[in-house]
């Protein structure tokens, strides 16, 4: 099988997402650290929006972590509970795919990126937050009395929405109010292969 390359960066929560499944697969990959790449011409034909991550493998290059995490489930996973072909538990997990990419990535991911990278300029810090308040209490009460997002089993839905979560107390959103989203935190940690994503320096949120 051709090595599979990843482009990415440590601190991105979108790279990570797709780490940890290729970890939790079980798939042998190249991590291409890429956070001084992105304006070269070279990334450029790999991705021409200069997003990460990027997976290459072989002759495919496909952008979009949640498009990524698809791809390696169909083509690599079809005997795990990644995704799923029973209808209801399909649209759940694409609804929680969508909720990644909009208020996770618009909540606690801006406003870390705002408090690390100092884009208070680009991104409005107090909507951050109201998303992720907004966000977590919904978490908080679906998670009550279940173990993970979508369906009974961890599915790509847990590790799009997990990393920001995670990380969200680096964007100076405390996630004590929140014991239900901190146990689903834990068992997402606990399963086999997890590979954490590195803290910033920054100080954090209780």
């Amino acid at each position: 099988m051709t090595t599979i390359k990843l482009y990415g960066t440590p601190l991105s929560g979108h790279s990570h997402r797709v780490e940890v499944l290729l970890r939790m697969l079980g798939i042998p990959h190249e991590y291409i650290e890429s956070a001084s790449q992105r304006m070269t011409e070279e990334f450029g034909k790999l991705n021409p929006l200069r997003q990460i991550p990027v997976l290459v493998d072989g002759d495919l290059v496909l952008a979009d972590s949640n498009a990524i995490m698809v791809y390696l489930v169909k083509r690599y996973g079809a005997k795990t509970s990644w995704l799923s072909d029973d209808a209801v538990e399909a649209a759940q997990i694409q609804r929680w795919l969508s909720i990644a990419a909009g208020e996770v990535r618009h909540g606690p991911a801006s406003a870390r990126m705002s408090t690390l990278w100092n884009m208070k300029g680009e991104i409005d810090p107090v909507r951050a937050h109201e998303i992720a308040e907004k966000l977590l209490t919904m978490m908080e009460a679906h998670l009550a009395g279940r173990d993970y997002l979508a369906t009974s089993n961890p599915t790509i839905a847990d590790l799009a929405c997990y990393s920001y979560i995670a990380h969200a107390p680096e964007g100076r959103i405390s996630l004590a109010p929140y014991p239900a989203v901190r146990l689903w935190l834990t068992r997402i940690e606990a399963l086999p292969n997890f590979h954490p994503m590195p803290q910033s320096l920054v100080p954090v949120a209780a």
